[in-house]
């Protein structure tokens, strides 16, 4: 299970395992140094879209 800390309007997720092999073929197209940085986006980006879902 992730360890998720949210502090300051920053977002910490500490061993976060996704299981999702055509998302994992995606993110190996990238170089490994920008890896981690086009997972943050996405995730940001994913956050985003499900602004306000909460709350339903």
């Amino acid at each position: 299970m992730a360890d998720i800390h949210i502090a300051n309007g920053m977002i910490t997720i500490v061993n976060l395992d996704i299981q999702d092999p055509k998302a994992a073929a995606i993110l190996a197209t990238y170089l490994i140094e920008r890896r981690a940085e086009i997972a943050r986006r996405t995730l940001k980006i994913g956050l985003g879209y499900l602004q306000g879902g909460a709350n339903h």
